[in-house]
């Protein structure tokens, strides 16, 4: 007899956790397929993965989610979470995986994670859940868009039987009829099944933060042609923009468009943030940090200048941000001087001092 094999949509959070369990209950061999971006990863889903003895894929989608956040088609959550078309490009990646047959479209059979070891998708989704993706229509639309049936085993009675269930797949009366937001049934269903290492229900998602959005939405708004990289950017230290005024002998400025561009400046807060922007600086960058003291790496981006020479700056006892004037159009060598000046001043120990300033060129 055929072994059935599902590939379930899995974050490492309880829902995706039950639906993993319903099949596998009924027999069903299961996979992962975990998604990372610049904003979630697939960090809480191994150790759920393991517990639940399946494999997990992990496959990274930051360009195209990208450029989801960018122009969603089906437009955004509460912040800038386009959560449908997130959904429906997830669903579109994991269809590489089915078998030639089932229920994806031919051109979705291909990819190199494992074509054509599954039957079919199935996701921990609760109709009901959450009010913008995880309504009816909002289902049917993340298919519609992924052009592939999926299995939502939690809430399977109360929607429309799946060819999945049709053909005799899964059994449908062994799938569960559970909507809204209140997760009484699920923590039963934990303890029943004995589910331990599940993640949170929510936070998992850095575009439904407050903060993080507002960040990329000033950020979208200056460079709309950011890529991965720049979004990485956001997520270690203190941002800052300066306005600078364009060189119009390298870029035409269109009618009715600025004569100004923007040059990103980022501060590490610790060591961690240190860190990951020498590893995301990129050529072109430059970087400043002390020489003689310890304290903050800033990475600045779109930087038009070559530097060569180190150079020793005064840092103020205090330091009002409102007497930079940030939102005043800079020239590069002021930039470069309040970039160091913010350096030296995040140093608790550099304040008051004349410090040292050391220019790395990317």
């Amino acid at each position: 007899m055929k072994t059935i094999k599902a590939l379930v949509l899995f974050s490492g959070g309880l829902d995706s956790m039950l639906a993993v369990k319903i099949l596998q209950k009924q027999n069903i061999e299961v996979g992962g397929a975990c998604f990372k971006s610049n904003f979630f990863g697939c960090e809480k889903a191994r150790e759920p993965a393991e517990f639940l003895g399946i494999k997990l894929f992990e496959i990274d989608i930051s360009e195209e989610i990208l450029e989801l956040v960018k122009n969603p088609p089906s437009g955004y959550g509460k912040h800038l979470n386009p959560c449908v078309d997130c959904h429906a490009l997830m669903v579109k990646k994991a269809s590489e995986f089915l078998q030639k047959g089932s229920t994806a479209p031919r051109s979705a059979m291909r990819g190199d994670y494992g074509a054509g070891i599954y039957d079919f998708i199935a996701t921990g989704e609760v109709l009901g859940q959450r009010p913008f993706s995880q309504n009816k229509d909002a289902l049917k639309r993340v298919e519609k868009l992924a052009g592939v049936e999926i299995l939502r085993p939690l809430s399977a009675k109360l929607l429309p039987e799946t060819e999945i269930e049709k053909q005799g797949l899964v059994v449908r009366g062994k799938l569960l009829d559970i909507q809204g937001r209140t997760r009484e049934r699920q923590m039963e269903l934990a303890e029943k099944y004995n589910l331990k290492y599940y993640s949170a229900p929510a936070g998992g998602c850095l575009l439904t933060d407050p903060e993080f959005s507002q960040r990329l939405l000033v950020m979208l708004d200056n460079w709309p042609e950011c890529d991965a990289n720049d979004v990485e950017l956001l997520k270690y230290g203190r941002v800052f923009w300066f306005k600078t005024r364009m060189d119009t002998n390298k870029k035409r400025i269109p009618p009715g468009g600025t004569n100004h561009e923007w040059v990103l400046a980022v501060v590490g807060r610790n060591k961690e943030d240190n860190e990951n922007l020498e590893k995301l600086a990129k050529k072109g960058d430059v970087m400043l940090e002390l020489e003689e003291i310890m304290g903050p790496l800033t990475l600045v981006r779109n930087y038009k200048l070559q530097i060569t020479n180190d150079f020793e700056i005064e840092i103020p006892e205090k330091l009002k941000m409102s007497e930079l004037k940030m939102g005043e159009e800079k020239s590069e060598e002021e930039i470069l001087q309040i970039a160091a000046l913010l350096t030296g001043y995040y140093a608790t120990k550099a304040r008051g001092q004349k410090v040292k300033i050391k220019i790395i060129n990317k």
